[in-house]
């Protein structure tokens, strides 16, 4: 482990000298994630991208890409595009990038089943803002959004999460 490594304890995500409150799935931390489980999945998983929304934030850093309003994520388990970022119009299962909620207004991409999906894996983990304190996610970890904010300005990618 480094510094500039999140890493995911009983306390809260430990980055750069600091604790960070989160929330995590509402399915706990599994070694075994499955697609729809609700899980955060256990590992070493590194930062891959960034999103955000250039109508409601200024860029994070200089690597964000911006989230339009086409932009989508395939949770299709039968789709050659399962669990990558795809561009409407697209027929198959997905979730919305570009969402009404602030939850997506910035988003840290991992490689959590990623570049080669196995389907039923799990897809769409994700670091974003949470709803509310101790409210879980579908699997991905979610901060305040002034930490989020914060921690988005300083990593790199390569900033690893480790969940143990």
């Amino acid at each position: 482990m480094t510094p500039s490594d999140l890493v995911l304890t009983r306390y809260g995500v430990r980055y750069l000298g600091r604790r960070y409150p989160c929330t995590t799935g509402k399915g706990g931390i599994k070694s075994d994630k499955r697609e729809g489980d609700g899980a955060t999945p256990r590992g070493i998983h590194r930062i891959v991208g960034m999103l955000y929304r250039p109508d409601r934030i200024p860029k994070p850093n200089h690597w964000a890409a911006p989230i339009g309003p086409n932009d989508l994520w395939s949770d299709d388990t039968n789709d050659a595009h399962y669990n990558h970022h795809v561009k409407r119009p697209y027929a198959h299962s997905h979730e919305k990038l570009r969402r009404s909620d602030p939850l997506y207004d910035l988003v840290i991409l991992t490689d959590w089943n990623l570049p080669h999906a196995e389907a039923g894996k799990g897809s769409a983990i994700f670091i974003h803002q949470y709803r509310r304190p101790g409210y879980p996610t579908e699997g991905c970890i979610a901060f305040r959004r002034d930490h989020l904010h914060a921690i988005a300005r300083s990593i790199t990618p390569d900033t690893r999460l480790i969940v143990r």
